[in-house]
């Protein structure tokens, strides 16, 4: 049995429990008021988008068997070293993403902040507004989420106060879109540090970056929560449906 298998075994039960210990967290920041319930301005969660880094990739891999288990149809566009709408070469990205955005027809984009989100306030906020604007034009609802903390290296260490400031800019940018966008906090999953291993197991990998199995699992089970709340026709399906189906052996798991 290989070792992310040994890990996927016990995780339903790691993952009730990991729910409910997350409420010890602190609390997410909600949409504002008349928001909550986007399914009913909105087409309700029936296909979703992701976007995002590398880090992005490693939590699609759950969350796509998450939502067919629910009946959602799921596609991802997170890209390894970019899929970031600020930053190094994002204007690359804006040359093509508004297309594949239209073309996907998703009810909701989620956009996990990235690790390239580098640039003034002014910058993350113009790029916010553009990708709230993009999508609402394709008809759906964007989520922001925030990426899980690292470990900076040389490589991010010039860049951390940026990063650190992101989330801040996007929430703005979802409290001033009218209930065209949200941010969801996802310290409630990671905590307010990197923390490599959770309950005995790898939950981060050992670069300092990424998840493993366990922490894209649990980081899914939080997910299907939050959408649960914003979209009140969907029901999160048990982690029995699709914690356990292959998708934990994946290549793009290392260091864990």
């Amino acid at each position: 049995m290989t070792r992310s298998r040994t890990i996927i075994v016990g995780l339903c039960a790691l993952l009730l429990a990991a729910t409910a210990a997350c409420s010890d967290r602190g609390e997410v920041e909600r949409p504002s008021e008349g928001t909550t319930a986007l399914s009913d301005s909105g087409p309700g969660l029936s296909r979703v988008l992701m976007l995002g880094d590398s880090i992005a990739i490693g939590q699609a891999l759950p969350l796509g068997f998450a939502l067919d288990a629910g009946g959602v149809e799921f596609s991802s566009m997170a890209s390894e070293g970019g899929g970031n709408v600020v930053g190094p070469t994002s204007e690359e990205l804006w040359e093509t993403l508004p297309d594949q955005i239209a073309s996907a027809k998703p009810s909701t984009v989620v956009y996990q902040i990235t690790t390239y989100d580098w640039g003034t306030e002014d910058e993350q906020r113009a790029a916010y507004e553009r990708l709230a604007d993009t999508v609402a034009a394709a008809g759906a609802t964007l989520v922001f989420v925030t990426a899980p903390p690292i470990v900076p290296d040389e490589f991010y260490e010039p860049h951390m106060d940026e990063l650190e400031r992101a989330p801040e800019v996007a929430g703005a940018v979802a409290e001033d879109s009218g209930g065209e966008a949200v941010l969801l906090d996802a310290a409630e999953v990671w905590g307010e540090e990197y923390e490599q291993t959770r309950d005995g197991e790898p939950d981060r990998s050992d670069d300092g970056i990424h998840t493993c199995p366990q922490g894209a699992a649990r980081f899914t089970q939080w997910l299907l929560g939050e959408f649960a709340e914003l979209y009140p026709d969907f029901t999160p399906p048990e982690p029995e449906e699709w914690a356990n189906v292959g998708w934990s052996g994946d290549e793009h798991f290392v260091g864990c």
